[in-house]
């Protein structure tokens, strides 16, 4: 186990502080500002008012100003900007451009519009517009427009329009290569603007793609150190470096190597810039990457070559909560190293994503503010930090708003800090107005982004988004309706005002009005992942499996439950409810021990063991909330005199067999689905995991469930489990496995004798992806990956058969190969694993023989690497020509690929439907009507769009297929427990016992 060290474990526990606190400690260290704000005002007003008169400018602001996020036009351009140039085919690119002016009305922006790239961008938006909206008449504008386009061609209009989001990604693009940039920023830098160069969107997927943005640093370093000779070190060019960008395994679980292969990539670029001069700084990413990032800036500040040398640059962001702790750490490090830190302090660009991430993981907290006025505080405060110890640091503020920048100018004037002290810097496109005037008494640098506009439109709109959004000052600045109090409004006093509000957002804890949202486990913060290394660290005594039950056995459980079954259904609802949120507590207070026996037992990977004690505590909490709601007797209409109930009874004992591949969170959503609507169970967990089914059932014994209730029953399906499903006395049966047992026992239900009962299967499937030549192919191979061989492909939803329209296959697969090959195979014990063991030896057998077939009868078109241990199975990817290749579900970390045209959508979905399963399916895509189109005729339980394929959430994404994938209904849905229930009316003739008083005593 790695040791951390104390001060970088302490800043990472505070990561989920409480915001209100964090805000009122902010308040109480700004108090001194309160003299400077008549000056701040009167200085942010002058500029405003200057910029106002000047108008709206151009560049990106202009396009801010008139297509704003307020606006459906608006929307529809970020979507068109960002698929429309990576789009290689006609066909879909049509159908996008289809979608983009579909009802969108383009003439409202020409009015008024003072930027000529705007209006010219609009008129060809307009007419592209009415030549694409069928609802004008042959004889009108539209009409004719069409019948034009009839003559250019619609490849005319295509390539009009690929030109126009050239021209947007100009107004934020610096230049395609450094060459270009650097031309383009001397008229900038004539003027006096400095420039950072940031020469990447997005991070590496391989070690490939790693190695080649090593490349591209190290030519740009050389090109703008050559542009740099003769500056000082803090006034030359820089050079901005994702991380991410240099190693494809970029977080903490994968530390090690981290910190052995991406080190020496970036000391070679450090150097390389010493050599010639000029700084590098280090982009913030994601939350859960700061703690390996401060880790990686102290490991490099540390090494001999770099003492005394100040060119190494860090980048702070504001929004997150650990911001000034992060200063405090950075302050005693360059006091220690006695170097000088360029710090650039920015807002923040991922803050929605940061949200959902929190709230899906069931954070403790947010790791960042939830409310603008409290990150524009700590921004403030973490400003004046940085100019408090100018002696550390040389600041460098990136903003673009007036009031923000008049603060930072009269704090520094306040600490007598010369103008040199400190640099302002702006996003190219943004801020031009304001930062001219800014540049007449201080050093303002151009942060810019140099790269093909395909490769960095997904950046630009991260960025419009942020700044394009309504509470943006850029968005405010040009609207002469906002008044200046508002646009410069103190957020000093506006953070003190909300603090008596409660947050915008929910805790994760929160999310749903109705029950608690469980607790989750980010490996990313070192002070978790400490916690897990803790937990792993304890040795589990070895235990025998349970001895094995036999048919007599279950039948002696039948009476036990039998003579149970009255008791514990009169007990009613709310009190087994409140027994189901007692297991949950319970699974989370011995969230350890489950943990050591899912990772131990079952082979789980520490992520997928979290995962799973989440599910099951959500589905004791959902089941609890569903059955208070679903059990109450319903009163219906009918004639007067007479009362009309529906009551829902349970139906007795039921059999739960449930699988190996979730031992935990299937076993558990089963059993308490079944005990929390009045029945008693007999659970039959999987052979290979016999002891997590004891132990959770022990917990759930604890917790209150009587032991006559619930019954565990041990052994094998063509033993135990054949006795349980026979059993002329058992009332129902939820199985989850594979379609020939579900038949097995659908056929073994119908044959006994005695009530029919019902059988509730979710089983496998073919479960199919699609990715169209729209898709951003990173995001693709990311949920690719995930959903294909997470778990070691050991899930029935995971992807089985992935379909690449064929002009993206091959640059599709290039990155998937790449990606694969990162993949950490091995003991599950270790953090840094990826995938584990399959189950057994049957199992490793199954996936061997397939994977053999496929060598000699489909083409290999990836592999990962693997270790020679018993049961690891490397994750194969064997391309096909048709789905029906495929006789059965092969269930283990083997995809298969398959090409298709553009035109052949509806033979895609003919062949995934043919397969009889119906259980997941996904799609990658940017054109609404393609996903229309799928989603419309894909007979599937499920499906998911632009995002993996895996991870169903208690009630949020009911699980469960149709066909040969299940009988229904969704697990974790709000119909799941009706099938628990039986159903009974009553009827009472109130007018047979003295009369409709309700009738007679009405009043005219």
């Amino acid at each position: 186990m790695h040791s951390s060290s104390p001060q970088l474990l302490a800043i990472s526990r505070r990561a989920f502080d409480d915001e209100c606190e964090v805000v009122r400690s902010y308040a109480a260290a700004l108090a001194h500002m309160a003299s400077l704000e008549a000056r701040i005002l009167a200085r942010a007003e002058g500029w405003v008012n200057e910029i106002r008169k000047q108008g709206a400018g151009h560049g990106m602001e202009a396009f801010l100003q008139t297509y704003g996020l307020d606006t459906r036009e608006g929307v529809a351009l970020m979507c068109l900007a960002e698929a429309l140039l990576r789009i290689p085919d006609s066909t879909t690119a049509n159908r996008l451009i289809h979608d983009t002016f579909e009802g969108k009305d383009w003439r409202q922006h020409l009015e008024g519009n003072e930027s000529w790239q705007v209006a010219a961008s609009s008129w060809g938006l307009l007419l592209t517009g009415k030549v694409m909206d069928v609802g004008d008449n042959e004889q009108g504008l539209g009409g004719k427009l069409r019948q034009m386009v009839a003559r250019v061609g619609e490849p005319v209009v295509r390539e009009a329009l690929k030109q126009a989001m050239r021209v947007i990604g100009g107004q934020f693009v610096l230049g395609e290569t450094i060459a270009d940039g650097l031309r383009h920023a001397a008229p900038w830098a004539a003027k006096g603007f400095r420039f950072s160069f940031d020469i990447l969107g997005e991070g590496a997927r391989s070690d490939a793609q790693a190695q080649g943005y090593l490349a591209a640093y190290r030519h740009a370093i050389a090109q703008v150190g050559a542009s740099a000779k003769g500056q000082a070190l803090f006034a030359a060019p820089s050079i901005s470096v994702k991380l991410s960008a240099l190693h494809p395994r970029y977080s903490l679980s994968q530390r090690e190597r981290v910190m052995a292969e991406l080190l020496p990539r970036l000391k070679e670029i450090l150097l390389l810039a010493k050599a010639h001069g000029i700084t590098v700084s280090l982009d913030a990413e994601e939350a859960n990457r700061l703690d390996i990032g401060l880790e990686i800036f102290t490991a490099i500040t540390r090494d001999s070559d770099f003492a005394g040398w100040n060119g190494i640059g860090y980048v702070l962001q504001a929004y997150q909560k650990r911001a000034p702790y992060v200063l405090d750490y950075l302050t005693e490090l360059a006091a220690v190293q006695s170097r000088k830190i360029p710090l650039r302090l920015v807002k923040g660009a991922y803050w929605d994503a940061e949200i959902k991430h929190a709230q899906v993981t069931g954070l403790p907290g947010y790791p960042v503010f939830t409310r603008k006025e409290h990150t524009d505080l700590s921004y403030l405060a973490c400003a004046d930090t940085l100019l408090k110890r100018a002696e550390h640091f040389y600041p460098q503020f990136a903003t673009h708003n007036a009031r923000t920048i008049a603060s930072i100018q009269m704090l520094a004037e306040q600490y007598q800090l010369p103008t040199d002290a400190y640099e302002f810097q702006r996003l190219h496109g943004m801020g031009e107005a304001l930062h001219e005037q800014v540049l007449s008494t201080h050093a303002s640098r151009i942060y810019a982004p140099i790269g093909e506009h395909k490769d960095l439109l997904a950046y630009l709109i991260r960025r419009l988004l942020e700044n394009g959004a309504n509470s943006s000052f850029v968005h405010l600045l040009m609207d002469e309706e906002v008044p200046l109090a508002k646009l410069l409004a103190n957020p000093i006093a506006l953070s003190e005002q909300g603090l008596s509000l409660p947050l915008p957002l929910p805790l994760p804890h929160a999310l749903y009005s109705d029950r608690l949202n469980s607790t989750g486990i980010d490996l990313g913060y070192l002070f978790m992942r400490q916690q897990v290394e803790s937990c792993l660290a304890v040795s589990q005594p070895h235990e025998e499996p349970p001895a094995e039950h036999t048919p007599a056995d279950v039948d002696a459980m039948m009476v036990r439950g039998t003579h149970a079954f009255e008791a514990w259904a009169n007990q009613g609802v709310d009190a087994r409810a409140t027994i189901l949120e007692e297991i949950a507590a319970r699974f989370d207070a011995n969230r350890d021990d489950l943990l050591r026996l899912l990772v131990q037992e079952a082979g789980k990977t520490v992520p997928d063991a979290i995962a799973e004690i989440r599910e099951a505590i959500d589905f004791c909490r959902y089941y609890a909330m569903q059955a208070r709601r679903v059990m109450q007797v319903e009163t219906l209409q009918g004639p007067t005199g007479e009362s009309n109930q529906l009551h829902l009874y349970p139906r007795g004992v039921f059999g739960c067999i449930s699988p190996w591949n979730f031992p935990l969170a299937i076993f558990t959503g089963q059993v308490v689905a079944a005990l929390v609507t009045g029945n008693c169970v007999i659970a039959k967990p999987a052979e290979q995991t016999p002891r997590i089914a004891a132990y959770a059932t022990a917990l759930m014994h604890a917790a209150g469930v009587p032991t006559n209730v619930l019954q565990l029953a041990f052994g094998g399906g063509e033993t135990v489990g054949a006795a349980i499903t026979a059993h002329p006395h058992i009332a129902g049966i939820v199985f989850t496995g594979s379609v020939e047992v579900a038949q097995i026992i659908n056929r073994t239900l119908a044959q006994r004798s005695g009530p029919i009962v019902p059988l509730i299967a979710e089983t496998g499937g073919l479960n199919c992806m699609v990715i169209d030549s729209s898709a951003l192919l990173e995001a693709a191979v990311d949920d690719v990956v995930q959903s294909a061989f997470g778990s070691a492909g050991q899930r029935c939803s995971a992807l089985r058969v992935l379909y690449v329209q064929e002009e993206i296959a091959d640059d599709f697969i290039v990155l998937l190969r790449g990606a694969m090959q990162e993949l950490v195979l091995g003991n599950t014990a270790n953090i840094s694993t990826d995938i584990g063991p399959v189950i057994d030896r049957d199992a490793e057998k199954m996936l061997h023989n397939h994977i053999a077939d496929m060598k000699i009868h489909a083409a290999a078109i990836a592999a990962a690497s693997v270790p020679d241990e018993r049961l690891l199975v490397a994750p194969h990817v064997f391309e096909i020509p048709r789905i029906e290749v495929l006789s059965r579900e092969v269930f283990g970390p083997v995809m298969h690929l398959i090409r298709f045209k553009a035109g052949d959508m509806q033979q895609v979905v003919d062949a995934i439907n043919g397969t009889g399963y119906g259980l997941t399916f996904g799609m990658h895509s940017r054109v609404e009507r393609n996903i229309h189109f799928f989603v419309q005729r894909i007979r599937a339980g499920n499906c998911y769009i632009n995002r993996s394929m895996i991870g169903a959430v208690v009630g949020v994404q009911p699980f469960g297929g149709e066909g040969l994938s299940g009988t229904g209904p969704k697990a974790g849905g709000p119909h799941y427990l009706a099938k628990f229930l039986s159903e009974r009316a009553v009827t009472i003739n109130i007018a047979a016992i003295g009369g409709n008083v309700a009738l007679l005593s009405r009043g005219d």
